[in-house]
Parts: C-alpha cells; sequence; structure tokens
C-alpha cells in the first residue's frame, strides 16, 4: 500500500463570534482505495495559514511511502526536515495532521478502532469537564463579564450533569467587558483585578458547591508572580487544578508550582517527548494536556503520555479544535493508564464546528463514549470539500 495524494484544507470560516476560527485539516489517499483524515490543532491563534502550508510541504515528503508505516514516517518528518528538531508548534502541527490520519488508515485497514491498535480500551467511558464558561456555554460564544454572568454559565453546566467546569476568571474587564490585554495581567496584580477575579471564583464555587470540580484555567496571561497570588488563592476555593500559570518553561513552571499546593497542569503548548522532559524530571507539573494536533500526533503523544506514567503525572488531552481532533483524543485517553479527565470545550457546540465532520460526538451527563467504528471514527463532511481552501499534494 503506498501514499498517493494528500489533501490540505483550510477552513477560513471567520464565524461572527469567533472571527479568526480556522481549522487546518486533511486527508490521505492510499493506492488501494483507502483513506484517512488529520488536523493541524492551530485553529485559533495567529497560525493557521504557517500550519497549513506545513501540511503541505511535509505531504510531498511522504508521496509513495506505506502510510502503515507510521514511525518511519514520523522519523523521517522528524529528521529530515531540519526544523523537525527542536521544533515548535507549525512544524508539529504539520507531522501531527498527518500522523493522525495514517493512524485512520491504520485502523480501517485493520477494521478496528484506534484504541484498539493502542493496546485496548482502559475504560469504556471518559469523564469530562465542562471547558472555558467565561465564553458562556450555549451555541455561540457570549463573553462572560459580571459576577452573574460566570454563575450562570457554571449552573447551565452542571444542570446538564457536569460535574466539572474549567473557567479562566481572568479574561474580560469586569467594568466595560473588553478582552483585557497583557498589560493589565502581568506582573504583581492590581487589588482591583485580583479583587474581581476572587470574586467571580468565590461566586462560582457557593453555586455548584463542594461536589464540582473547578478548573482554573489561566491561559499563561499572568507571569509567574501573578501566577503565584492566582495559584493561593485557588488553594482557598480547592481548585482541582491550575492551568498554565504561566510562559510554558521549566524554569518559571517550577518557581510557580513550588510556591503553591494546587496541582499544575500545562501543555497546549509544549511539543513532543523533548519538550515535556525537563518538567517530569522537575516534578514542577502533576496533569500534561497534550494537544495530539500539535504535539505530534497520535505517534509522538501516546509516547509522551507513556513518559509522564513513569512519573506518575496524570493527562487530559488538550481538545481546541474540529470534531476530528475530539475523536483522536478520546481514542488515546481511553488506551492510556494515566488519563485523568476530558475536555469537552464550548467551541464544540457551535454549529460552524460540529459540521466539518459526518458525525457529531457529543458527551451525555458529563461522559464520553469511545467511538467504535474503523480507525478514528470519524471522517471530514463533504462541507469541508465544498467551502475549505483546498490544495492537492501528488
Amino acid at each position: 500500500m503506498k501514499i498517493t495524494k494528500v489533501d490540505v484544507i483550510l477552513m477560513d470560516m471567520h464565524p461572527a463570534d469567533n472571527p479568526g476560527w480556522a481549522p487546518v485539516l486533511c486527508r490521505v489517499y492510499a493506492d488501494n482505495g483507502m483513506y484517512g483524515d488529520g488536523e493541524a490543532a492551530l485553529a485559533y491563534g495567529n497560525a493557521h495559514r504557517a500550519a497549513f502550508g506545513m501540511v503541505q510541504d511535509f505531504a510531498r515528503r511522504i508521496i509513495g511511502m506505506d502510510p502503515l508505516d507510521n514511525e518511519v514516517i514520523w522519523e523521517k518528518l522528524y529528521k529530515s526536515s531540519f526544523w523537525g528538531q527542536n521544533g515548535g508548534p507549525v512544524v508539529f502541527a504539520g507531522i501531527s495532521a498527518l500522523d493522525i490520519a495514517l493512524w485512520d488508515i491504520k485502523g480501517k485497514y485493520f477494521n478496528v478502532p484506534v484504541y484498539k491498535l493502542l493496546g485496548g480500551k482502559m475504560r469504556d467511558d471518559l469523564r469530562c469537564y465542562a471547558s472555558q464558561l467565561q465564553f458562556g456555554w450555549d451555541d455561540k460564544k457570549i463573553p462572560a463579564v459580571t459576577v452573574d454572568d460566570y454563575v450562570a454559565n457554571a449552573l447551565k453546566a452542571v444542570n446538564e450533569g457536569y460535574d466539572a467546569i474549567k473557567i479562566d476568571f481572568f479574561t474580560y474587564a469586569e467594568d466595560d467587558g473588553h478582552r483585557l490585554g497583557s498589560e493589565e495581567t502581568t506582573r504583581i496584580l492590581t487589588p482591583k483585578n485580583y479583587d474581581m477575579i476572587k470574586r467571580r471564583l468565590a461566586a462560582v464555587r457557593e453555586a455548584v458547591g463542594e461536589g464540582v470540580d473547578i478548573i482554573m484555567e489561566n491561559h499563561s496571561y499572568t507571569d509567574a508572580q501573578g501566577a503565584v497570588q492566582l495559584g493561593r488563592l485557588a488553594e482557598e476555593y480547592g481548585v482541582l487544578y491550575f492551568e498554565e500559570p504561566c510562559t510554558p518553561t521549566p524554569k518559571m513552571n517550577k518557581f510557580v508550582a513550588d510556591r503553591i499546593r494546587v496541582p499544575v497542569s500545562q501543555g497546549e503548548r509544549i511539543y513532543t517527548r523533548w519538550g515535556y522532559a525537563p518538567y517530569f524530571e522537575d516534578g514542577s507539573i502533576q496533569l500534561i494536556q497534550p494537544d495530539i494536533g500539535n504535539c505530534g500526533g497520535i505517534t509522538e503523544t501516546k509516547k509522551v503520555c507513556d513518559l509522564a506514567h513513569i512519573y506518575d503525572v496524570g493527562v487530559q488531552a488538550h481538545v481546541c479544535a474540529s470534531p476530528l481532533s475530539t475523536a483522536a483524543a478520546l481514542h488515546l485517553e481511553a488506551a492510556i493508564p494515566n488519563f485523568t479527565i476530558h475536555e469537552q470545550h464550548v467551541y464544540c457546540r457551535y454549529d460552524y464546528n460540529r459540521r466539518l465532520c459526518i458525525h457529531d460526538y457529543q458527551p451525555v451527563s458529563g461522559r464520553f463514549s469511545i467511538p467504535d467504528l474503523p480507525g478514528l471514527g470519524n471522517e471530514l463532511s463533504e462541507y469541508c470539500f465544498e467551502h475549505g481552501e483546498t490544495v492537492t499534494v501528488k
């Protein structure tokens, strides 16, 4: 079996409530008629055009190779591209997209779900949390500004059956609702901002009670000094873990972890085994959040999770992309012993995201079932090919 061509698709969608949303997808074709789908998980931020080009560049290198040889292909892309070694999000997102598609083909070839190829299911369903409630918990992005907004969003998720929620309490200003910038979020926190965050967190804790886990998201907006302030606040309200407290560098992450008593999670901006190793070695991370779509694909992310297991570090895959990435995460999380919880991002509720795949997997009462179809159990819809910018590499 040989790879004959690759379709690379950019869905530059510009929805009114989320204008930067632009998933980068691909479909790898084999000469026996099989195909597999993958994703470079840089749909948000400012790297989707770079990822779109990166997948094309890497696609040219794998034409004629056996799609079942995922390890051979991974090492080739890593070692022969020059920028792969010690590479960053764009390089590894490019590798990831193709690697995910190869696993999809492999599952279809052997007529089994991907989790079976990873060693089998360790659990039949996954606990998940309602993620990013500062953007609301509806079918479009609605910024949470007032304390009542945060409480209402939290209660809506809890009433749907979630027993865990994640919120960034430091995204929007309380006075006029503007998106806070780095001049407002870095350095020692002002009394005004500290009080705003505390009131939001305290109100949500009181509303949901002690039986619901709260994850404090931070998106690395604060520096290490501000992160310590927030980490100590998180202790007071029984936060489950503190996500991306500061810029993801081992030294500063350890600075924060050593000064607070809340587990620290990092990962959506850490790539490959080489990137994660220092955090494991210094004990500054308790939960990793690798994104399969930019960490190096299923091939590499499974290795990162196995390495984390050596250090008793839990895993929650970062998922903020199309439903294809959700399917990939479910397979991996079902198959690893150190799975902790699954991220159900609010973007997964948006129609412009849900229409990208033929299946719309959603959790029920805060639990996610694992797809049982061969391969990933999901694939790109015709909508992608009709509305996306597609480049075919042969």
